[in-house]
């Protein structure tokens, strides 16, 4: 803003973590203080971070909100926001913009030496993709620790905030059954009968508790299932996908792995990036990883590690064979070959495709 013309002047930036800003937790001192500051007959970019620790901010955010010369800028990281409550709170006010951790073409540009994509790639998958990792230097014990700080405070203390009557042991149990089984097919029966079966009885109302508490803090996106012969929306055997497989690295373990299903996760994040909704296809008997749909355009893609076996290649070629409309059909593998085309169906490399 700086360099395109703006004045330092017409910008205020508060931090609501930063112990300075003290006085301003009560919401008419906040307001006042922003508009004795305000640039008469100009722009002003007011910008508040952590914004859920003011109580009734609303009726600042509101009354800020009305004045024609003010861009109202509100950042929050707390679950209670995340989950929807602004949307009562501002009247419908605003446009939300949801961020995720970094994409991998954002984490490539971080390092000077580009040149071995695959080996940037595992470490992008194995240290996170949560920006603040780039900075510990490939420092797994380092980064260990912020994952742990963020696993502690961000997800079980948000998920216990957002969700009362919550057993720490029993959510813990689902987030470790959610994070081992990303990409797979689940369901709260699935989910109680498998826990059950180790010995640890929990309700399905209580697991669809915390599934919900989950989605709603933006650790798990759930992706619905389509049908793309019937035009319909399914309501059952849904996937779940996560937000940062670094995360799941540093709960599981690294020795619990499964690239093919990692790949898929880090596709599925990219399409979200990219402003696409997705969903599961059904397409008759079989499954298409992706239906990404956006404004009028729909896409298909098709996700696996490697399609070097004759017999995989067709296996993973067949859902999107099946699919009769002349939309763009993507098979993205990990396999480095000249793009190739299997009637219509465009053959990508993941990394020049994530890349791109």
């Amino acid at each position: 803003m700086l360099n395109n013309g703006v004045a330092p002047n017409q910008i205020q930036n508060i931090n609501f973590e930063d112990v300075d800003n003290a006085a301003l937790l009560d919401y008419t001192v906040l307001h006042n203080t922003i508009k004795t500051r305000l640039v008469p007959d100009k722009m002003n970019y007011v910008f508040l971070d952590e914004i859920q620790n003011v109580p009734d901010f609303q009726k600042a955010a509101n009354s800020l909100f009305i004045k024609k010369n003010v861009d109202l800028y509100l950042t929050g990281s707390n679950s209670r926001v995340l989950s929807g409550e602004w949307a009562t709170m501002l009247s419908g006010r605003y446009v939300t913009i949801q961020m995720l951790p970094l994409s991998f073409k954002e984490y490539v540009s971080a390092f000077p030496d580009k040149s071995n994509v695959p080996e940037l790639y595992r470490s992008y998958i194995e240290n996170s993709s949560f920006p603040y990792t780039l900075a510990l230097q490939n420092n797994k014990d380092q980064i260990n620790d912020y994952l742990r700080g963020l696993y502690s405070t961000v997800l079980l203390k948000d998920v216990i905030e957002n969700k009362k009557n919550v057993d720490v042991m029993q959510l813990e149990n689902v987030i470790k059954f959610m994070f081992n089984n990303i990409g797979n097919e689940v369901s709260v029966n699935k989910i109680k009968n498998t826990l059950a079966t180790d010995g640890r009885k929990i309700t399905p109302q209580t697991i669809e508790h915390y599934l919900d508490a989950l989605t709603d803090s933006f650790i798990l996106y759930k992706a619905g299932r389509y049908d793309v012969k019937g035009k319909q929306y399914l309501k059952t055997l849904e996937k779940y996908y996560l937000v940062d497989i670094g995360l799941r690295s540093f709960l599981l373990g690294s020795t619990n792995t499964d690239a093919g299903h990692i790949l898929e996760n880090v596709i599925y994040l990219e399409l979200i990036r990219r402003g696409y909704t997705v969903y599961i296809g059904k397409v008759g008997a079989a499954e298409v990883d992706f239906v990404a749909a956006k404004n009028d355009r729909c896409e298909y893609y098709q996700a696996a590690l490697t399609v070097l076996d004759p017999a995989t290649l067709k296996r993973e070629l067949a859902p999107l064979d099946a699919i009769a409309d002349h939309n763009p059909k993507y098979l993205i593998t990990a396999d480095y070959f000249p793009v190739s085309s299997y009637n219509g169906i465009q053959h990508v490399n993941a990394f020049d495709w994530l890349l791109s």
